[in-house]
């Protein structure tokens, strides 16, 4: 059933939807179709979207094994809120330029990947 592992990934998906719509509109202000055309605002967006994809999919299959091992539903929970509060907060740093918010996100990120490597390695 994996019901954590499918509460953060609903979450996750609807908060790369609107990262993804974000990037979306920006291409239609700017009129740019691909890349950033050095428009500033458009590369930021782009950038919180792809990081967004890059860390969210592996975080999630850890979470997926360790909860299909039946491993601890709170070092569980921990793992999946600090992915998702992670990626919430660098996104908002990314787009709102905010470094301090951006820095606290990829450190919920990290300390995420690497909490859902010890659940999938130690139970």
């Amino acid at each position: 059933m994996l019901p954590i592992t499918s509460a953060v990934t609903v979450y996750c998906a609807l908060l790369l939807l609107g990262l993804s719509f974000y990037v979306s509109l920006g291409r239609m202000k700017t009129g740019v179709t691909v890349g950033f055309g050095h428009d500033e605002d458009l590369l930021r967006r782009i950038r919180a979207q792809g990081n967004f994809t890059e860390y969210v999919p592996l975080v999630l299959i850890l979470i997926g094994i360790s909860e299909y091992r039946g491993a601890w539903a709170t070092g569980l929970w921990i793992v999946a809120l600090l992915l998702a509060g992670g990626r919430a907060l660098h996104a908002a740093g990314m787009l709102g330029g905010f470094l301090p918010l951006r820095g606290a996100g990829m450190l919920a990120t990290y300390a995420a990947l690497l909490g859902g490597a010890g659940l999938v390695a130690f139970g």
